[in-house]
């Protein structure tokens, strides 16, 4: 074996044993593409999905487009040209309530949940579509009238209480104000890591939701205090509901771009947000979500 062959011969083993010797690289994580749609709302739509789309982007995690619907009164031509291709997207994000969909789009949207679909409800978008049965299913509750179906609250032992339609309150809320949120479920994903307890900024706290309220999973809610025009009991705030293959999370919080920024509200859309497309949650709890003081 002469020398030059030796030293290329050592110069090979030598570079093995040291790719051998270092961990390779991390490979970020393929990001996630979500899709707001919006363009009807009861609620600032114009002012709240920039804000969604920019606490999605900050986290590094997500891609964002918007489909925006036509607006109030459009003609047949207009929402013939609304159709978006669903199965793009890790997850939906819903901004939006006002007029119905053509059956084309729910019929598509139906679909792409029950291929394994995501889909995030945000505040007022639990206005939309009372006649649609598939949509109501997968919400779980909504803000709909008391008889529209059951409510599902959480007593003092934090067991959940039914209270059938017909009884009880439906959709409302009193004046905006601060109020403590309360996690239910520690362990779930999207709520592993929160305090126990935090302060939310001022807010609507809705109560009386309503709706089929079949495989609901409560991760949160916040006291519904009669003195602020509520209802004296634990309302849900934050819950999941499976859809055919797809997962569904329901988060009350944020009535404006200024709410929905909120430390604890921002963490649980945009976790929720990933827990939807993915079964999993690698965001971490910011450090700004601080629990309540009688906590601390």
């Amino acid at each position: 074996m002469t020398r030059t062959y030796r030293w290329v011969l050592l110069t090979a083993v030598c570079g093995i044993l040291a790719t051998m010797a270092c961990p390779a690289p991390a490979v970020a994580a393929e990001k996630i593409n979500v899709l707001i749609v919006d363009g009807q709302n009861n609620h600032n739509w114009k002012a709240t999905t920039p804000v969604l789309k920019k606490l999605l982007l900050k986290t590094g995690r997500f891609s964002v487009d918007v489909a925006t619907t036509p607006g109030r009164g459009a003609k047949k031509e207009a929402w013939e040209a609304f159709r978006p291709n669903f199965a793009k997207y890790g997850v939906v994000l819903s901004n939006y309530t006002g007029t119905g969909w053509p059956k084309e789009v729910n019929e598509a949207f139906t679909q792409y949940m029950a291929k394994g679909g995501g889909l995030v409800f945000y505040h007022a978008a639990v206005f939309a579509f009372p006649r649609w049965k598939e949509w109501n299913q997968m919400m779980g509750m909504g803000w709909r009238g008391n008889g529209y179906g059951d409510r599902l609250t959480v007593d003092d032992a934090g067991e959940v209480v039914r209270t059938p339609k017909g009884k009880g309150p439906g959709g409302g809320h009193g004046p905006a104000h601060p109020f403590e949120m309360t996690v239910r479920d520690k362990d779930h994903a999207v709520m592993k890591g929160m305090p126990a307890k935090w302060m939310h900024v001022k807010d609507e706290l809705y109560h009386g939701m309503r709706g089929p309220a079949k495989d609901i999973h409560i991760l949160a809610t916040a006291f519904s205090d009669k003195k602020k025009g509520g209802t004296g009991t634990n309302e849900p705030m934050v819950w999941t509901v499976p859809a055919g293959k797809g997962r569904v999370l329901v988060s009350l919080l944020g009535h404006d771009g200024g709410s929905i920024s909120a430390p604890g509200a921002a963490a649980v859309l945009t976790r929720g947000v990933e827990w939807a497309a993915t079964g999993k949650v690698t965001l971490p709890v910011p450090k700004d979500v601080s629990a309540a003081a009688e906590t601390k």
